[in-house]
């Protein structure tokens, strides 16, 4: 009877681990993209959060909450380009990100959180660059700018014979 049950416990462990692994690989992505959430890996792990954490334990349950929150103003597009909009996700997924940390037992504060960051200016830079050439590309295939050509070493013309 001992082996049947040792192996039931072993099962429950591995299940255990692999529950908990699943919810700490969607923080730790969360915390290394947090600088970049329009990252694809950023926004694949915001929508794990709910495939992850469960309603049924409390700590996850504050998570989940923070979540929805944060996700009502995600898509709130009414608010989108309000100056206060930015600054009010930023502290959203601070808040989201600590009360994940909190329930896997991370002791980060908010501030580790928001300011701990490492994002080189020329991230940022390429990002707006990018950003700006497909807007620019639009427009010029909506036709709502124009090419401008400027034509060098043009043949030279003959005149009309006097």
């Amino acid at each position: 009877m001992s082996p049947l049950i040792a192996v039931q416990v072993t099962r429950y462990l591995d299940d255990r681990n692999e529950v908990q692994g699943r919810k700490l690989q969607v923080f730790k992505t969360l915390m290394a993209t947090r600088a970049y959430t329009l990252a694809p890996a950023h926004v694949e792990a915001l929508n794990r959060i709910d495939l992850e954490f469960s309603s049924k334990i409390p700590t996850e349950k504050a998570v989940l909450d923070v979540w929805q929150q944060y996700l009502d103003h995600l898509g709130n597009p009414q608010q989108l380009d309000a100056p206060t909009w930015g600054n009010k996700r930023i502290d959203l997924l601070v808040d989201l990100l600590h009360a994940m940390g909190k329930s896997l037992g991370y002791d980060f504060n908010k501030t580790q959180i928001k300011n701990g960051t490492y994002s080189p200016v020329a991230h940022g830079q390429i990002e707006s660059e990018q950003g700006r050439m497909r807007q620019m590309t639009l427009e010029l295939l909506e036709g709502k700018r124009v090419l401008p050509m400027h034509v060098t070493n043009l043949p030279p013309t003959e005149l009309p014979p006097e």
